[in-house]
């Protein structure tokens, strides 16, 4: 290749490269006016949203500020709600107070009209009786006030005495000489000024004391005892007076109690109650000649009952009539701890109680008593049970039964029943006779066994 081919190559080639990097250069500047054109958009794009952003958050702040505003104007006003309901309940609370008393103090609120209305016209009365004896129309209020006002000082003073439980007499009288005193004054002012109405001088001097009349009479005369608590204290005095009379020695021995004890330690009632331990053993209103009469007449009923319990119609006749006619019924038949009221009707349908239940004898439970009832039972029965002839059982073939008849004992108080001749006789099949003489011997058995019992019980505890 020549010189010139070369050249012209170089040329060629020279061109073409530049051309390449032309399009090189240009690609460049379209690539990098494109990337400038997406930052600008980016930039619009984040600018715009930044605005966004700002608006919204200016837009929530203003919200919340105005939800704030509106919260605090609401509470603003249920504070003023709530402040001006508490005036209002206060006035009312206030009104409600001052109608209450009025409501519960009329008497008060006219006493205070009327010494009001007495007072003025007094004093008024005796500045000018003092006036028209030539006294400084000064000096003639002062002295009339010393009078009114030292009435009313010494009647205040009286009432302070009386609140503190001290004498009052004193303050009484002088009162009422100060109030006489402007009374005589205004009588005196009333005759020479209203000489033709002599009636005028008797209310100017009535002017100084009826207030103090009217006030003396609500403070002493509204205070009294009433009409019950005077009944009340009457009964009371009647009834001291009585034990004293029926109970002498008793209350003696009371007087010493409270003579000897320190001042007040004790009541009256207190001190009646241990005299009558002491001199009866028992509370008051009992002794031992009573308990010994009631334990008599339940002797006596007990027998009306083993005599009758073969006949349950005339059983339950007879313990209707035991409680219709008890001597104790109520509390003081209750105030008898070891013996209790007398039986009532439901009582005789159910299982006896007490120690005595135990021992199955029934409420009453008097072996001399079942005796007596026993032998005038026997003379009026007829037959036997067992078949027996007119012989008794031995006491050895008694003995013998016993066992059996203990068990048969149970098995009654179990059911609730009581131990009786009746019923040994039906079970064991023996003369009743022989069924009563069992009897005995099973409640005395049952006895020992209860009290020997009790006996245990108490060297354990």
């Amino acid at each position: 290749m020549s010189y010139r081919e070369e050249r012209r190559a170089d040329a060629a080639a020279q061109a073409e490269q530049n051309r390449k990097a032309a399009e090189a250069r240009a690609a460049q500047e379209r690539e990098d006016r494109r990337l400038e054109l997406e930052t600008k958009l980016k930039a619009k794009e984040i600018a715009a949203e930044q605005k966004r952003r700002d608006a919204e958050a200016k837009a929530e702040l203003a919200r919340k500020e105005a939800e704030a505003k509106r919260r605090q104007e609401l509470a603003d006003k249920k504070v003023r709600a709530q402040e001006k309901e508490r005036q209002a309940a206060a006035r009312r609370a206030r009104f409600g107070r001052v109608a209450g008393w009025l409501k519960a103090n009329p008497a008060t609120l006219f006493v205070a009209f009327v010494m009001v209305a007495s007072i003025v016209p007094a004093v008024i009365s005796q500045v000018g009786a003092l006036s028209s004896a030539k006294v400084h129309v000064m000096l003639a209020a002062l002295l009339a006030a010393m009078l009114e006002g030292g009435a009313w000082a010494i009647t205040f003073m009286g009432k302070q005495a009386e609140d503190a439980g001290r004498e009052t007499r004193k303050y009484r009288i002088a009162t009422w000489l100060t109030a006489a005193a402007a009374a005589a004054v205004n009588f005196w002012h009333g005759l020479e000024a209203y000489a033709e109405h002599p009636w005028v001088a008797v209310v100017l001097g009535g002017s100084s004391l009826f207030a103090i009349y009217i006030w003396d009479m609500k403070t002493h005369g509204s205070h009294g005892k009433t009409r019950e608590e005077r009944r009340q204290e009457k009964a009371r005095k009647k009834h001291l007076a009585d034990r004293r009379k029926h109970h002498k020695e008793i209350a003696e021995e009371a007087d010493r109690l409270l003579s000897a004890l320190p001042f007040e330690s004790i009541t009256e009632e207190q001190a009646f109650e241990t005299a009558w331990q002491i001199k009866r053993g028992t509370q008051p209103g009992l002794s031992a000649e009573i308990f010994a009469q009631v334990t008599g007449a339940r002797v006596q009923l007990g027998a009306a009952f083993e005599l009758g319990e073969h006949v349950r119609p005339e059983l339950v006749r007879a313990g209707m009539l035991a409680r219709l006619y008890n001597p104790l019924p109520g509390r003081l038949a209750e105030g008898i701890p070891t013996l209790g009221p007398s039986v009532p009707v439901p009582a005789l349908q159910q299982a006896p109680e007490g120690a005595t239940a135990l021992a199955g004898i029934g409420v009453y439970g008097s072996e001399g008593a079942s005796e007596k009832a026993c032998e005038k039972a026997s003379e009026s029965a007829s037959g036997n049970a067992g078949g027996n002839g007119s012989r008794g059982r031995s006491d050895e073939e008694l003995e013998a039964l016993l066992p059996k008849a203990l068990k048969i004992a149970a098995e009654l108080v179990a059911e609730g029943n009581q131990i009786s001749g009746a019923a040994l006789s039906k079970r064991l099949g023996i003369r009743r006779d022989d069924a009563r003489r069992l009897r005995d011997r099973v409640i005395a058995e049952r006895k020992l066994k209860l009290v020997e019992g009790q006996a245990d019980a108490a060297v354990g505890a």
